[in-house]
Protein backbone atom coordinates (compact mmCIF):
# COMPACT_ATOMS: atom_id res chain seq x y z
CA UNK A 1 0.00 0.00 0.00
CA UNK A 2 1.80 3.47 -0.93
CA UNK A 3 0.53 6.73 -0.19
CA UNK A 4 -1.97 7.62 -3.57
CA UNK A 5 -4.04 5.04 -2.52
CA UNK A 6 -4.84 6.46 0.82
CA UNK A 7 -6.63 10.10 1.81
CA UNK A 8 -4.74 12.25 4.13
CA UNK A 9 -7.42 14.66 5.40
CA UNK A 10 -6.93 18.36 4.39
CA UNK A 11 -8.15 19.98 7.68
CA UNK A 12 -6.52 22.80 9.10
CA UNK A 13 -8.49 22.96 12.19
CA UNK A 14 -7.11 19.84 13.52
CA UNK A 15 -4.93 19.89 16.34
CA UNK A 16 -1.22 18.62 15.74
CA UNK A 17 -1.37 15.35 18.32
CA UNK A 18 -4.11 13.53 16.12
CA UNK A 19 -3.81 10.77 12.81
CA UNK A 20 -6.39 10.42 10.17
CA UNK A 21 -6.31 9.01 7.11
CA UNK A 22 -9.42 7.24 4.95
CA UNK A 23 -8.42 4.13 2.39
CA UNK A 24 -9.43 4.21 -1.32
CA UNK A 25 -10.37 1.08 -2.85
CA UNK A 26 -6.76 0.44 -3.94
CA UNK A 27 -4.08 -1.02 -2.47
CA UNK A 28 -5.07 -4.37 -1.06
CA UNK A 29 -5.67 -8.15 -2.43
CA UNK A 30 -8.75 -9.09 -2.94
CA UNK A 31 -10.26 -9.71 -6.07
CA UNK A 32 -13.40 -10.23 -8.12
CA UNK A 33 -15.89 -7.39 -7.17
CA UNK A 34 -13.73 -6.37 -4.34
CA UNK A 35 -10.64 -5.54 -6.17
CA UNK A 36 -9.56 -1.86 -7.34
CA UNK A 37 -11.51 -1.37 -9.96
CA UNK A 38 -8.29 -1.29 -12.25
CA UNK A 39 -8.37 -4.95 -12.31
CA UNK A 40 -5.50 -4.96 -9.43
CA UNK A 41 -6.25 -6.19 -5.96
CA UNK A 42 -8.43 -4.21 -3.90
CA UNK A 43 -8.34 -3.16 -0.06
CA UNK A 44 -11.21 -4.37 0.77
CA UNK A 45 -11.80 -4.14 4.71
CA UNK A 46 -15.18 -5.45 5.48
CA UNK A 47 -15.62 -8.89 6.57
CA UNK A 48 -19.25 -8.81 6.20
CA UNK A 49 -19.13 -8.63 2.45
CA UNK A 50 -18.48 -12.31 1.43
CA UNK A 51 -14.96 -11.18 0.28
CA UNK A 52 -12.30 -14.04 0.63
CA UNK A 53 -12.07 -13.48 4.79
CA UNK A 54 -7.66 -14.21 3.98
CA UNK A 55 -8.06 -11.30 1.78
CA UNK A 56 -9.76 -9.11 4.18
CA UNK A 57 -7.22 -9.99 7.08
CA UNK A 58 -4.53 -9.37 4.88
CA UNK A 59 -5.92 -5.74 3.97
CA UNK A 60 -6.36 -5.45 7.51
CA UNK A 61 -2.52 -6.35 8.58
CA UNK A 62 -1.34 -3.72 5.76
CA UNK A 63 -3.55 -0.72 7.50
CA UNK A 64 -2.85 -1.56 10.66
CA UNK A 65 1.14 -1.40 9.61
CA UNK A 66 0.50 2.40 9.64
CA UNK A 67 -0.98 2.64 12.49
CA UNK A 68 -0.19 2.98 16.14
CA UNK A 69 -2.55 0.45 17.01
CA UNK A 70 -5.42 -2.41 15.94
CA UNK A 71 -8.36 -0.12 14.76
CA UNK A 72 -11.72 -0.61 16.85
CA UNK A 73 -13.91 -2.40 14.49
CA UNK A 74 -17.49 -1.79 15.66
CA UNK A 75 -20.65 -3.64 14.22
CA UNK A 76 -22.46 -1.13 12.81
CA UNK A 77 -26.29 -0.73 12.64
CA UNK A 78 -27.70 2.32 11.02
CA UNK A 79 -28.03 3.74 14.23
CA UNK A 80 -26.56 6.39 16.83
CA UNK A 81 -24.71 4.37 19.38
CA UNK A 82 -21.42 5.77 20.80
CA UNK A 83 -18.90 3.15 21.82
CA UNK A 84 -15.24 3.77 23.73
CA UNK A 85 -12.78 2.45 21.39
CA UNK A 86 -10.55 1.49 23.91
CA UNK A 87 -13.26 -1.43 25.34
CA UNK A 88 -12.83 -2.67 21.55
CA UNK A 89 -10.45 -5.55 20.63
CA UNK A 90 -10.08 -9.57 19.45
CA UNK A 91 -10.69 -10.50 23.25
CA UNK A 92 -13.65 -8.66 23.83
CA UNK A 93 -17.82 -9.26 22.84
CA UNK A 94 -18.75 -7.56 19.77
CA UNK A 95 -19.42 -3.89 20.60
CA UNK A 96 -22.53 -2.62 18.28
CA UNK A 97 -22.79 1.44 17.69
CA UNK A 98 -22.16 3.81 14.95
CA UNK A 99 -19.45 5.54 16.25
CA UNK A 100 -16.40 5.60 18.86
CA UNK A 101 -14.61 7.78 20.33
CA UNK A 102 -10.84 7.99 21.88
CA UNK A 103 -8.62 9.78 24.68
CA UNK A 104 -6.27 7.53 24.94
CA UNK A 105 -2.98 7.73 22.89
CA UNK A 106 -2.97 4.97 20.09
CA UNK A 107 -6.58 4.22 20.39
CA UNK A 108 -7.80 4.11 16.63
CA UNK A 109 -11.34 4.87 15.89
CA UNK A 110 -12.82 3.26 13.16
CA UNK A 111 -15.73 3.23 10.76
CA UNK A 112 -16.36 1.50 7.05
CA UNK A 113 -18.46 2.79 4.30
CA UNK A 114 -19.27 2.44 1.04
CA UNK A 115 -21.49 5.59 0.24
CA UNK A 116 -22.20 6.03 4.02
CA UNK A 117 -20.72 9.40 4.94
CA UNK A 118 -18.11 8.85 7.74
CA UNK A 119 -17.24 12.08 9.62
CA UNK A 120 -13.89 12.45 11.75
CA UNK A 121 -14.05 14.67 14.81
CA UNK A 122 -11.41 16.28 17.39
CA UNK A 123 -11.37 18.22 20.23
CA UNK A 124 -9.63 21.63 19.43
CA UNK A 125 -7.05 20.70 22.78
CA UNK A 126 -6.25 17.05 21.23
CA UNK A 127 -8.02 15.66 24.00
CA UNK A 128 -10.56 13.55 22.32
CA UNK A 129 -10.87 12.14 18.69
CA UNK A 130 -14.11 10.23 17.58
CA UNK A 131 -15.47 8.92 14.35
CA UNK A 132 -18.95 8.13 12.98
CA UNK A 133 -21.05 6.44 10.10
CA UNK A 134 -23.51 8.42 8.88
CA UNK A 135 -25.88 6.94 6.44
CA UNK A 136 -29.03 8.78 6.14
CA UNK A 137 -30.80 7.09 8.82
CA UNK A 138 -28.17 7.46 11.31
CA UNK A 139 -27.55 10.93 10.12
CA UNK A 140 -31.15 11.53 10.55
CA UNK A 141 -31.30 9.04 13.75
CA UNK A 142 -28.94 11.98 15.22
CA UNK A 143 -25.84 9.93 15.39
CA UNK A 144 -23.55 13.32 14.58
CA UNK A 145 -24.84 14.87 17.85
CA UNK A 146 -24.67 11.70 20.04
CA UNK A 147 -21.12 11.39 19.35
CA UNK A 148 -20.53 15.36 20.09
CA UNK A 149 -22.36 14.79 22.99
CA UNK A 150 -19.98 11.50 24.01
CA UNK A 151 -16.61 13.96 23.07
CA UNK A 152 -18.43 16.63 25.23
CA UNK A 153 -18.37 14.25 28.71
CA UNK A 154 -15.23 12.90 28.20
CA UNK A 155 -13.80 16.55 28.80
CA UNK A 156 -13.64 18.52 24.67
CA UNK A 157 -13.86 22.00 24.47
CA UNK A 158 -14.27 23.29 21.06
CA UNK A 159 -14.70 20.43 18.46
CA UNK A 160 -13.74 20.05 14.28
CA UNK A 161 -15.05 17.61 12.05
CA UNK A 162 -13.99 16.10 8.72
CA UNK A 163 -16.43 14.68 6.19
CA UNK A 164 -15.04 11.70 4.59
CA UNK A 165 -16.12 10.18 1.14
CA UNK A 166 -19.58 9.23 0.61
CA UNK A 167 -22.14 9.61 -2.12
CA UNK A 168 -22.30 12.87 -3.59
CA UNK A 169 -25.33 15.38 -4.50
CA UNK A 170 -25.49 14.24 -8.32
CA UNK A 171 -25.98 10.38 -7.23
CA UNK A 172 -28.07 9.92 -4.05
CA UNK A 173 -31.17 9.39 -5.21
CA UNK A 174 -33.82 9.17 -2.19
CA UNK A 175 -37.85 9.48 -1.85
CA UNK A 176 -39.96 11.13 0.32
CA UNK A 177 -39.25 9.14 3.24
CA UNK A 178 -35.84 10.36 3.47
CA UNK A 179 -36.66 14.28 3.32
CA UNK A 180 -39.40 13.83 5.69
CA UNK A 181 -37.18 12.05 8.00
CA UNK A 182 -34.76 15.06 7.81
CA UNK A 183 -37.79 17.28 8.28
CA UNK A 184 -38.83 15.94 11.33
CA UNK A 185 -35.29 15.74 12.79
CA UNK A 186 -34.31 19.51 11.96
CA UNK A 187 -37.85 21.12 12.62
CA UNK A 188 -37.32 24.99 11.62
CA UNK A 189 -34.42 24.47 9.76
CA UNK A 190 -34.80 24.93 5.81
CA UNK A 191 -33.69 21.60 4.44
CA UNK A 192 -34.95 22.47 0.57
CA UNK A 193 -31.70 23.23 -1.04
CA UNK A 194 -30.14 19.63 -0.20
CA UNK A 195 -33.19 18.31 -1.71
CA UNK A 196 -33.65 18.55 -5.87
CA UNK A 197 -36.47 17.16 -6.95
CA UNK A 198 -36.46 15.13 -10.12
CA UNK A 199 -39.77 14.73 -12.03
CA UNK A 200 -38.17 11.82 -14.36
CA UNK A 201 -37.72 10.31 -11.33
CA UNK A 202 -41.20 9.74 -10.27
CA UNK A 203 -40.72 12.54 -7.70
CA UNK A 204 -37.66 11.05 -6.03
CA UNK A 205 -35.30 13.59 -4.96
CA UNK A 206 -31.23 13.93 -5.30
CA UNK A 207 -29.96 14.59 -1.37
CA UNK A 208 -27.04 16.35 -0.57
CA UNK A 209 -25.74 14.88 2.58
CA UNK A 210 -22.53 16.94 2.77
CA UNK A 211 -25.19 19.37 3.55
CA UNK A 212 -27.43 17.83 5.71
CA UNK A 213 -24.49 16.54 7.46
CA UNK A 214 -23.46 20.43 8.07
CA UNK A 215 -27.01 21.14 8.84
CA UNK A 216 -26.60 18.48 11.93
CA UNK A 217 -23.26 19.71 12.82
CA UNK A 218 -24.17 23.74 12.69
CA UNK A 219 -26.94 22.70 14.62
CA UNK A 220 -24.57 21.16 17.50
CA UNK A 221 -22.21 23.53 18.17
CA UNK A 222 -19.38 22.40 15.31
CA UNK A 223 -18.82 25.39 12.75
CA UNK A 224 -15.56 24.33 11.56
CA UNK A 225 -16.55 21.67 9.04
CA UNK A 226 -14.01 20.12 6.41
CA UNK A 227 -14.09 17.56 3.51
CA UNK A 228 -16.93 16.54 2.01
CA UNK A 229 -15.40 16.78 -1.35
CA UNK A 230 -15.41 12.78 -2.46
CA UNK A 231 -18.17 10.93 -3.99
CA UNK A 232 -18.06 7.22 -3.88
CA UNK A 233 -20.39 6.25 -6.43
CA UNK A 234 -18.70 8.17 -9.49
CA UNK A 235 -15.33 8.32 -8.70
CA UNK A 236 -15.40 4.44 -9.62
CA UNK A 237 -11.83 3.55 -9.42
CA UNK A 238 -11.05 5.25 -6.24
CA UNK A 239 -14.05 3.75 -3.93
CA UNK A 240 -16.59 1.13 -3.25
CA UNK A 241 -20.05 2.26 -3.73
CA UNK A 242 -23.06 -0.06 -2.69
CA UNK A 243 -25.45 1.70 -4.26
CA UNK A 244 -23.37 1.45 -7.82
CA UNK A 245 -22.20 -2.09 -7.54
CA UNK A 246 -24.18 -4.18 -4.95
CA UNK A 247 -21.87 -6.41 -4.34
CA UNK A 248 -18.51 -4.24 -3.22
CA UNK A 249 -16.03 -3.59 -0.74
CA UNK A 250 -15.62 -1.10 2.05
CA UNK A 251 -13.33 1.26 2.73
CA UNK A 252 -12.32 2.61 6.36
CA UNK A 253 -11.97 6.20 7.96
CA UNK A 254 -9.59 6.49 11.18
CA UNK A 255 -8.86 9.09 13.71
CA UNK A 256 -6.67 8.66 16.88
CA UNK A 257 -4.70 10.82 19.21
CA UNK A 258 -0.81 10.47 18.67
Amino acid sequence: MDAASLIVPEWPDAPANIGALATTRAGGVSQGPYDDGLGGGGLNLGLHVNDDPQAVAENRARLQALLPGRPAWISQVHGNGVVDAATVGPDQPVRVGDASIAVQPGVVCAILTADCLPVLFADRGGKVVGAAHAGWRGLAGGVLGETLKAMRAAGAGEITAWMGPAIGPLAFEVGQDVFDSFAAALPGVDIGFAFRRQPELGGKYLADIFALARLMLERDGVTSIAGGIHCTATERDRFYSYRRDGVTGRQASLIWLK
